[in-house]
């Protein structure tokens, strides 16, 4: 894959115009991302600016404790770090989840094309507005109020919706999901989380089978997490 496929595979892109595309194209570097690499670090100052072409990646912060606290999970298409537009530092770490290609750009120049392009500007946005509508409502699911065997349930039933592929039990998530890292997504112990996803696979909601997690029924999970 070269640049220019890169940038029409990119979902943020869709709507810049030809010119933004051919400055981007020109100043952009398409690099193999391996999993378990960090792109960057919380409070670190970079200047450029990561986009998913293939793979996955996840943005997490860390406690007081030295706890990790997955923020979110972004495939293809997405962009990773747009608050750094600014010119502030990261606010949170990048670690690759699944290998694959990243497209980055230098701030500055993303930041040309978004002033002459009002449909990548636009798309800048939507991008951080969805973030911040599913960090309200991630909000929402952190209180004590909600159970946690419907935490994970909800957890699992997103990732089955932006990541799932179809198999012959159902819908089977596209990441190496252990227990560890579905606590992490939580912000929960790993004891817990594995004690609160057995309410959910007595039940027959949810399978686990070598680090994936299979949904025989997505509808089902989901009234299961919205009941009362």
């Amino acid at each position: 894959m070269d640049i220019k496929q890169a940038l029409s595979a990119a979902e943020i892109l869709r709507d810049a115009s030809p010119a933004s595309l051919a400055m981007l194209a020109g100043c952009g570097v398409l690099r193999s991302a391996e999993k378990g690499a960090h792109l960057f670090y919380d409070h670190d100052y970079t200047e450029t600016l990561y986009i998913v072409i293939s793979g996955m990646a996840a943005l997490y912060k860390m406690n007081s404790q030295g706890e990790k606290k997955v923020i979110f999970v972004l495939g293809k298409g997405k962009a990773l770090n747009e608050e750094i537009l600014n010119g502030l530092a990261s606010s949170v770490s990048c670690e690759v989840l699944k290998s694959g290609l990243v497209l980055s750009f230098p701030r500055e120049q993303m930041l040309l094309a978004m002033e002459e392009d009002r449909g990548l500007s636009r798309a800048m946005l939507n991008s951080m507005s969805l973030k911040i509508r599913r960090l309200y409502r991630q909000m929402k699911n952190t209180t004590n109020s909600i159970r946690g065997d419907k935490k994970i349930a909800a957890k699992l039933w997103k990732l089955a919706a932006d990541y799932g592929a179809p198999c012959p039990e159902g819908t089977m998530i596209g990441i190496d999901l252990t227990i560890t890292y579905l606590a992490d997504m939580l912000g929960t112990k790993r004891e817990t989380a594995s004690r609160q996803l057995k309410v959910l696979t007595d039940q027959g909601l949810v399978l686990v089978k070598k680090n994936r997690f299979i949904i025989p029924d997505c509808e089902k999970l989901s009234e299961y997490f919205k009941s009362p």
